[in-house]
C-alpha cells in the first residue's frame, strides 16, 4: 500500500523542505508492524512527488495471537495490503513535522496554498464512491476514483479503488486529511482505541473537522464506533453559538438580563470566593470557566496559589485570556493559571493536582443524562477534596416578574431544579462518593421560595 503527494509549484523541489525528507535519499521507517520507505520518484523544478510505501508483516500480524478469531488474527485478509490504520500510522511517524506545518526553511511556504496531488491506493471504500467524495469534496479536494475490484460476497463484499485527490490548499492539511479519513473509510482500526484517541482526532482534525458536513460520522468511524468516545469527542466539536462569539462586554445573556436587579452575579462570585477560601485549598480547577470572570477574582486573592480554568468553547477561553491578560505584561506569573480547552465528560490528567473543582452554574447545561459521566469524572476519578456546584433555585423563578412559567432562566438550560431536587442529588453524591454536602443559598432569600442561587459545597 503507498500513499503518494505532488506539487507544481516551483521549484517544486521545496516539497523536500516542507517534508523534512531530501529528494535524493532513500528514507526508511522501522514500525512496529513492518517498514515504511518515503522515496521520490520525480524530483524536478516542475514536478515534485514524495510516495511513501508501507510493507506490513502479515505473519507478525497474527504472531502470538493463539486460536483468537476476527480479520486481524487470519493469515489471509487485506491487512498487508489495503490503505489502512496502518497507512496512517506510518504516515504520521514519518511526517510528522510536516503535518504540524512546521518548515524552518520555508515556513511561508509551508503557510501557503499550493497545487497538490495525493494519491492513495489499494483503498478499501467501506460505503462506496459516494462516502469517499462525501469525506473530501466539502475539503475542496476533486475526487478521481478508479476501482479496483470487488472481494467478498454478500455483506462481506468490499470495493477498492485508486483514488487521486487534486486541489490548491496547505501541505500539512492535506496530510491531516489524510491521516484521519483513510481509516475512516476503512472503517477499523489495528489497536485498540481508548480515550487518548480523541486528543488525536481533535489535533489533526482541527480547523475542518468541527465544520465538516460528514462530521459524525467521521468521529464514529475514526473512533472505532465506540459510542462513549464518539459523544465525548461530538462535544469537545460542538460550535459556538453566535452569542459565545461576541465580546463578554457586550454580550448579554437573558439569565444575566433576568439577574441584573438583584446583583445576583456579583454575590455568586462572593459566595464562591469565600466558599472556596473556607475550604483551605490553594490550586482550585473552574470547570466550565467561560470568559474566566471567577479566575479574574481568584487570581487576585495572595492565598490562591495556582488556578486551572477548563471550558469546551476555545472563543470563550480567548476572552479569558484576554480577561486575564495571560503572557501580557502586568498580568499573572508564567504557569500560575492554566487555561484548558477539554470537556467535563471524560477525565484530564492536567487539572489533576487541584485540591478544589467549582463548577459556578454549569450542571443545567448538560443533558440529565449526561450529568453522570461528569459526576464520576470529578467526584469519583479526579476526586478533589474539595467540590463547590452552583445551579439556578427553580422555586425561585416565579418571582422573576420577566419570565414565563415554567420557562428557564436560560434557553440553553436543560434542567433547572427545585430545593428538594439538589438536595436529593447531593445526598446522592455524597453516598456514592464518599463526600459530605453543606448547602446553602445566594442571593435575597425568600421566606418561602428560598434563594435564588443554590450551592453545595462538597469536602471529604
Amino acid at each position: 500500500m503507498f500513499v503518494s503527494v505532488a506539487t507544481t509549484h516551483r521549484p517544486a523541489t521545496d516539497l523536500g523542505f516542507l517534508l523534512h525528507k531530501h529528494p535524493d535519499r532513500l528514507h526508511e521507517t522501522d514500525l512496529a508492524f513492518g517498514k515504511a520507505w518515503l522515496f521520490y520518484p520525480e524530483a524536478t523544478e516542475e514536478r515534485c512527488e514524495a510516495a511513501l510505501l508501507l510493507d506490513v508483516d502479515p505473519i507478525g500480524l497474527v504472531r502470538g495471537k493463539g486460536q483468537a478469531e476476527g480479520l486481524l488474527d487470519q493469515y489471509v485478509n487485506d491487512r498487508p495490503y489495503a490503505a489502512s490504520s496502518f497507512l496512517s500510522v506510518a504516515l504520521n511517524k514519518t511526517l510528522r513535522t510536516a503535518m504540524t506545518g512546521i518548515s524552518k526553511e520555508r515556513q511561508e511556504l509551508a503557510d501557503s496554498d499550493l497545487p497538490l496531488e495525493a494519491v492513495v491506493t489499494p483503498l478499501p471504500m467501506r460505503g462506496g464512491e459516494a462516502l469517499v467524495r462525501g469525506l473530501f469534496e466539502p475539503l475542496g479536494w476533486t475526487v478521481d476514483l478508479t476501482p479496483i475490484e470487488h472481494v467478498g460476497s454478500g455483506a462481506s463484499r468490499t470495493q477498492y479503488g485508486h483514488l487521486k485527490l487534486t486541489g490548491t490548499g496547505r501541505l500539512s492539511a492535506l496530510l491531516n486529511h489524510l491521516y484521519v479519513l483513510i481509516p475512516v473509510m476503512d472503517d477499523a482500526k489495528h489497536y485498540w482505541v481508548g480515550e487518548a484517541e480523541i486528543d488525536k482526532l481533535l489535533s489533526k482534525g482541527e480547523g475542518w473537522l468541527e465544520n465538516h458536513p460528514a462530521k459524525d460520522l467521521i468521529v464514529r468511524r475514526y473512533l472505532r464506533n465506540r459510542g462513549t468516545l464518539a459523544r465525548i469527542a461530538l462535544e469537545r466539536l460542538a460550535p459556538e453559538t453566535a452569542g459565545e462569539a461576541l465580546p463578554p462586554e457586550v454580550r448579554v445573556a437573558p439569565e444575566e438580563a433576568l439577574e441584573v436587579p438583584i446583583r445576583l452575579n456579583d454575590l455568586r462570585m462572593d459566595a464562591v470566593v469565600q466558599a472556596i477560601r473556607a475550604t483551605g485549598g490553594t490550586t482550585i480547577a473552574d470547570l466550565g470557566c467561560g470568559e474566566g470572570k471567577l479566575l479574574y477574582r481568584l487570581v487576585r486573592e495572595r492565598w490562591v496559589h495556582k488556578l486551572f480554568g477548563l471550558d469546551p468553547a476555545v472563543r470563550e477561553l480567548e476572552w479569558a485570556a484576554k480577561r486575564l491578560k495571560l503572557n501580557e505584561f502586568g498580568g499573572p506569573p508564567e504557569g500560575r493559571v492554566t487555561l484548558l480547552h477539554g470537556s467535563l465528560t471524560y477525565r484530564d490528567s492536567r487539572w489533576a493536582e487541584a485540591d478544589v473543582a467549582v463548577l459556578v452554574e454549569v450542571i443545567e447545561h448538560l443533558d440529565e443524562d449526561r450529568l453522570p459521566l461528569v459526576e464520576r469524572v470529578v467526584f469519583g476519578e479526579t476526586a478533589p477534596k474539595s467540590v463547590i456546584v452552583t445551579t439556578p433555585n427553580a422555586d425561585y423563578n416565579t418571582l422573576f416578574a420577566n419570565l414565563a412559567p415554567g420557562a428557564f432562566r436560560h434557553p440553553d438550560h436543560r434542567f433547572e431544579w427545585s430545593r428538594a431536587q439538589f438536595d436529593a442529588w447531593a445526598a446522592k453524591i455524597g453516598e456514592t462518593y464518599g463526600y459530605a454536602a453543606a448547602i446553602s443559598g445566594i442571593g435575597a432569600e425568600d421566606p418561602v421560595l428560598g434563594a435564588p442561587t443554590q450551592m453545595a459545597v462538597f469536602t471529604r
